[in-house]
């Protein structure tokens, strides 16, 4: 006979552009039990839900955190709400899952780290895209050594999207790419400094377009571009190592990712002659490209799949506190540096923060190994 889980009753609060996301996911998912969908405004919750639901709807978050049948939330409210609403559920006693950023402010983050581990809670970050089946195999590719000594990271996420009055463009749109560089860097390698440039061409108030270039401690660079003001939508990242190159377009769903083994091979200095060494001889490697095949598993269920197992078992989340924690360290050092022109800003050190766990360690599964009937089916898109 199989073995039942347990079952956590969890409550979806925001019912506006994800929340809807959450609570399919949430009623698809073996061990979560979606109790409430909390949203100022009832009709639009109860038109998400559809009109034979059971599930009960509130415009109260107070009334959602009294119940006891609610064990957890899901946040996914404007980014300025999430400090407030995460702490309250925490000191609740409620397991939280919040979506990007942890908080407008790096000390407000950090609040809610030690809120959860004050109170013994699961704190977890949907960071939607590290949970996609292309950034698991990125991950194993550079982890593995596959791609050699790391070089640079390019990331591209620009689209005609909407101008937020609330966060610039990288606070709105950067946290992705920078969750992904978080849960793909070996443990060896990590983010030093930032420098930011961005502009405003509409007049909206703040940053439009930007630009981050990430100094990491290998003297690499990782860059991201992004922008709601581009006609052509284009979601790509390429990270270039000493051996091969990996190259993921996210809207191409025929070769999401391809593995170049191409690139440029350069003599050892003690190889070549006084004479010669000003002109170094460079040498270009052209092998295959190979196409690796991936699951078409639908990375907001293997969040939702994650925290249910993380309460489950009590252990800490792939993307905990700690992860969303450093992400804000970085945002934070851009937002300085954007005010500053472009002036590279030292990302904080995380005093007291655990080793950033990985997917091989013993307390997280293997690749996240979950069964294909608890994934879902196709990829969400953000």
């Amino acid at each position: 006979m199989e073995t039942s889980r347990p079952v956590t009753g969890i409550a979806v609060i925001g019912a506006g552009y994800w929340g809807p996301n959450l609570v399919r996911n949430a009623q698809a998912t073996p061990g979560i039990r979606l109790e409430y969908l909390c949203d100022l405004d009832v009709e639009r919750a109860r038109q998400v839900l559809g009109e034979y639901s059971t599930v009960r709807v509130s415009s109260s978050v107070d009334e959602v955190l009294a119940d006891p049948a609610v064990s957890a939330v899901a946040i996914a409210t404007p980014a300025g709400t999430h400090h407030p609403v995460a702490l309250r559920a925490l000191e609740a006693g409620k397991h939280v899952l919040v979506e990007k950023p942890l908080a407008p402010t790096y000390e407000q983050g950090r609040l809610l780290v030690e809120a959860a581990q004050r109170h013994d809670r699961i704190l977890m970050l949907d960071h939607t895209y590290v949970y996609t089946s292309a950034v698991r195999h990125i991950r194993n590719l550079v982890r593995s050594g596959e791609l050699g000594e790391l070089l640079y990271l390019d990331s591209v996420r620009i689209n005609l999207g909407l101008v937020q009055h609330d966060v610039d463009v990288i606070w709105d749109l950067a946290p992705h790419d920078l969750s992904i560089f978080e849960a793909i860097l070996p443990d060896d390698v990590w983010p030093v400094s930032v420098s930011a440039h961005g502009s405003d061409p509409v007049g909206a108030g703040h940053a439009c377009v930007a630009h981050l270039t990430i100094r990491l401690s290998n003297d690499a660079l990782a860059h991201v571009h992004v922008t709601w003001l581009s006609p052509t939508k284009l979601r790509t990242m390429v990270i270039g190592g000493s051996l091969r190159t990996v190259v993921w377009d996210a809207l191409n769903p025929s070769q999401r990712l391809s593995v170049h083994d191409r690139g440029v091979d350069l003599g050892a200095a003690g190889t070549i002659g006084p004479d010669t060494r000003a002109r170094r001889i460079v040498s270009y490697r052209t092998g295959d490209m190979v196409a690796p095949a991936l699951a078409n598993t639908e990375a907001l269920r293997s969040v939702m799949v994650e925290f249910a197992d993380a309460i489950a078992a009590h252990r800490p989340p792939f993307t905990d506190g700690w992860a969303g924690l450093r992400v804000l360290a970085m945002l934070e050092a851009a937002s300085i540096s954007l005010v500053k022109d472009g002036v590279a800003i030292p990302i904080r050190e995380i005093e007291g923060a655990p080793r950033p766990l990985r997917w091989d360690d013993d307390a997280v599964a293997d690749d996240l190994p979950i069964e294909a009937s608890r994934r879902g089916r196709g990829e969400v898109t953000v």
